[in-house]
């Protein structure tokens, strides 16, 4: 991502770091997706890989956080504190940068489902389907495809994860999309980034907890979203309270605290709301992301965190690391259940699925990425314009 520094300099600032950790994440949900389907007839340390691979909720996080992030940028970096162009002009990019990807993924999605449901009547090879394991359901109803179209499929538990399940947080986030200048900017304007983040806390824990049944929605997703802003606004902010916060906290330091809480609070022996340990680990991207900043802000010595997330292979990944996460779902359960056909032995399956599933999966979503995103996105159409 490139941003322009405002003020007093015209020099532009080149925050790859963002790519990379947004790169990081999408690959991490993707081989929790295979480590779903891990047994328990592993050597040891296959066991231990499994132990570190079974926080994919936490990849999503990172996901919104960075979403508030991003958007929040431009509107801290203006004069007026406006989106540029309007909300309504927001609400176009958003759209065109979201649905055609988002749509094409559920065609095919639906295409793949229709193609497998028939392959499985003619014993071509056995389906598994299980709650346990697999990302993507071919067996899928009207309600199913209805509320996919409408993006309203996490408002349901027998919805939210039906047809390609990492689609739910799509439907989370787009959401957020529209609560993010209508409600939050205005908050954030007439009163501080603090209150902001407790409204945001507010209207999402609410449904949670006095809508039955509701809890599949992620409304508190919202507050993790304010959570972004609020680390952008510190981190670029040019107000004297914002700029002596920025820089009296170790940012680095409250980033570990925040995410060894999320970790025990995640356990599940504990019986905490998911809320609890997802608002910690996006307190933790947060310190995350305004300490990496001002690591480039201030032209400190890179940290180790903040190489590996300029990684070059990290930084093209989270190029297209949306593609990758409406794709993946449906590859790595198409080869799991091949290879369970096979009826191999657990290591042999566990090492032959890797070695297919995750490059045929960044492959594809590269593909589609070509294909499908990159024509939306609004570089390429700009470039195309001045062409």
């Amino acid at each position: 991502m490139q941003v322009s520094l405002s003020g007093k300099t015209t020099e532009r600032l080149h925050l790859y770091y963002l790519d990379g950790l947004r790169g990081l994440a999408a690959l991490y949900v993707m081989l929790f997706h295979i480590h779903r389907y891990m047994g328990d007839e592993l050597p040891v340390f296959l066991l231990l890989v499994g132990k570190v691979l079974r926080y994919g909720h936490f990849a999503v996080v990172v996901f919104i956080v960075l979403s508030g992030y991003v958007l929040m940028l431009p509107v801290v970096r203006s004069q007026s504190g406006c989106l540029s162009g309007g909300w309504l002009k927001y609400f176009k990019k958003r759209s065109q940068r979201i649905l055609p990807p988002y749509y094409i993924a559920l065609v095919f999605s639906l295409i793949l489902g229709v193609l497998i449901v028939q392959l499985n009547k003619f014993s071509i090879f056995s389906w598994h389907e299980s709650p346990d394991y697999g990302e993507f359901h071919p067996m899928f109803s009207f309600k199913d495809v209805f509320t996919h179209l409408l993006l309203i499929h996490n408002f349901s538990r027998s919805t939210l994860g039906s047809i390609n399940s990492p689609m739910w947080s799509v439907a989370v986030e787009w959401q957020i999309y529209f609560l993010f200048p209508l409600l939050l900017i205005p908050v954030w304007r007439r009163f501080n980034l603090f209150l902001t983040v407790l409204v945001a806390y507010l209207i999402g824990l609410a449904p949670f907890y006095f809508v039955k049944g509701f809890d599949a929605a992620h409304s508190w997703f919202l507050g993790l979203f304010a959570l972004g802003m609020v680390a952008s606004d510190i981190g670029f902010s040019h107000k004297p309270k914002l700029i002596k916060l920025r820089k009296s906290l170790r940012w680095d330091w409250l980033a570990i605290v925040f995410a060894v809480f999320a970790f025990i609070t995640e356990w599940q022996k504990l019986g905490l709301d998911e809320w609890i340990s997802d608002s910690f680990c996006a307190l933790a991207t947060a310190c995350l992301l305004i300490y990496c900043t001002n690591c480039i802000m201030l032209g400190k010595n890179q940290p180790f965190v903040l190489r590996l997330f300029e990684t070059r292979w990290l930084v093209v990944l989270g190029g297209f690391s949306y593609s990758l996460y409406l794709t993946h779902g449906a590859i790595v359960t198409v080869v799991g259940n091949f290879l369970l056909n096979l009826r191999l032995s657990p290591v042999t399956f566990l090492t032959t699925f890797y070695l297919v599933a995750v490059p045929l999966s960044v492959l594809i979503a590269y593909l589609f990425y070509l294909a499908f995103e990159r024509p939306f996105m609004s570089n390429f159409l700009k470039k195309n314009v001045s062409t």
